[in-house]
């Protein structure tokens, strides 16, 4: 940076004095013009080495705070839920080559999906729009409504049988705090009857072949 500021000085005490020579027509317009674009050119190297001592001091330089290479912005905005590399670790930029080093995980808390599997005997009588209950274990099996996003086209076999893959968006309200890796369980409405007449078990008597009520 020193190096640059010295640079800067006499290229600007040049361009000065041919400045006042082109005022006076002793000297052409075009060296004028070159002495103007050096001119520029010291001051943008100058400036550039601010930044890189900026950078280097701070981590971040004031010219170039959006676009820095050493400040990584979330592409979303959310709740951390892990961050896997420490202080002093490497990390490297995405490329064609590899993925990259993850520094974070974000995700936006208020928009949850839930996943489960479904076997395949039961797979062909559910389709994309219908209402679920999701129960959450960890939060006194309290319901929320969701709604079937997804049926994965495709199973997988586990423990001799054949499961699909299901996703579903959940409602979260308010008074909630659910967090990510939760274990729950879905349950879908596939028949339904209205306007059944319906009893306790424990008032049915059964004698012989007969009920009795």
């Amino acid at each position: 940076m020193r190096v640059a500021k010295i640079s800067l000085e006499q290229i600007e005490a040049t361009y000065k004095r041919d400045e006042g020579l082109h005022q006076q027509g002793v000297i052409s317009k075009e060296d004028y013009e070159t002495s103007l674009a050096n001119y520029k050119k010291a001051q943008e190297e100058a400036e550039n080495a601010q930044d890189a001592l900026e950078i280097i001091r701070e981590g971040i330089s004031r010219k170039s705070a959006s676009s820095s290479t050493t400040q990584v912005r979330s592409t979303i905005t959310g709740m951390i839920l892990d961050v896997p590399i420490k202080v002093g670790n490497s990390v490297i930029q995405s490329n064609t080559f590899n993925d990259g080093t993850t520094i974070a995980s974000v995700a936006d808390m208020n928009d949850m999906i839930f996943k489960g599997k479904v076997d395949e005997t039961e797979v062909g009588r559910i389709h994309e729009g219908m209402p679920i209950k999701l129960t959450v274990g960890a939060l006194d099996s309290r319901v929320f409504d969701a709604v079937l996003e997804y049926v994965a086209p495709k199973g997988v076999e586990e423990n001799g049988a054949v499961m699909f893959e299901i996703k579903t968006a959940a409602t979260i309200p308010e008074d909630a705090f659910i967090r990510a890796g939760y274990s729950a369980n879905a349950e879908i409405v596939l028949k339904r009857a209205a306007g059944v007449l319906a009893i306790p078990e424990s008032c049915v008597e059964f004698s012989g072949d007969s009920t009795f009520v």
